[in-house]
């Protein structure tokens, strides 16, 4: 007997995925957010935001996991309900919204701000900072282009769109953007001897001056950057964050200040301590 096409329509319908997946198994939740194995099965799904799902902190495990202000995801959804939380200035109910790197997080009612950066072995850092730090935050540029309306905008790399930019401004340069009001002030080129931290990649979280720029037309342009110590490494253009010129962050780093100790460093420190 002939099927006819309805039925392989229908076949297909029925194995289809419904839209993007509503939830995240902890064992495939990123490594850098430190989720205990046993800890249960689930882990908080980030919503859609201006960061990528992989490269972003949930405010559920800011809160619970980081702050320990809540024990429960049903205690992290109070926190927001309740418009305590604050990122960029602006108040987020949602617990699984994604915060990323060079987010600021507020909570008024504890008086803690904090500039999400990352440490030496690439993981999140909740980096207390000050009043006057926390009104502005540092954006990297992804792209320049000028809309259909011949307006020239510049996209960060948090997802913002900032219109008529300073003509001077050039696709990986940083720019230092108020997050009251949303505008850009200062420029941070990327060039040699700029002071840059690592956002992606095994060095994720060292900072060091950029020393040389490899071009590899129709391939990954490769950065060769020096720590304060004098170690080099090298890694992709597309992973190096602009934060200040010179010797002088515009941002505070946190504990180490970017500077990746070896095994044997770690070790001799732990031994000092008398952790071992």
């Amino acid at each position: 007997i002939g099927i006819s096409p309805s039925c392989h329509l229908l076949h297909n319908y029925s194995t289809m995925a419904r839209g993007p997946k509503k939830h995240l198994k902890r064992l495939n939740a990123p490594r850098h957010w430190n989720l205990g194995k046993m800890g249960g099965v689930w882990a908080p799904k980030p919503s859609a935001g201006p960061h990528k799902q992989r490269e972003c902190l949930p405010v559920a495990i800011i809160l619970r996991e980081r702050l320990k202000y809540a024990l429960t995801g049903k205690e992290c959804q109070q926190i927001c309900m309740e418009r305590c939380v604050k990122i960029d200035g602006k108040v987020r109910t949602d617990m699984n919204y994604p915060a990323g790197f060079m987010d600021t997080v507020e909570l008024e009612k504890s008086g803690d701000r904090f500039r999400l950066l990352y440490d030496t072995k690439g993981r999140f850092v909740l980096h207390r900072i000050q009043k006057e730090e926390a009104e502005y935050k540092l954006c990297r540029i992804q792209k320049v282009y000028v809309t259909a309306k011949k307006v020239p905008v510049a996209v960060t790399h948090d997802g913002r769109t900032l219109r008529y930019p300073d003509p001077d401004v050039k696709v990986n340069d940083t720019v230092k953007v108020s997050i009251a009001t949303g505008k850009m002030s200062d420029i941070f080129s990327f060039e040699m001897g700029a002071m840059v931290m690592v956002t992606k990649g095994h060095n994720a979280g060292r900072v060091g001056q950029l020393v040389h720029l490899e071009k590899h037309d129709g391939s990954f342009s490769i950065v060769t950057v020096k720590d304060k110590k004098g170690n080099s490494f090298a890694t992709r253009q597309s992973n190096v964050f602009v934060i200040g010129k010179g010797d002088h962050p515009q941002v505070t780093l946190p504990k180490g200040r970017g500077i990746k100790k070896t095994i044997l460093q770690e070790r001799a420190e732990a031994e000092a301590r008398g952790d071992l």
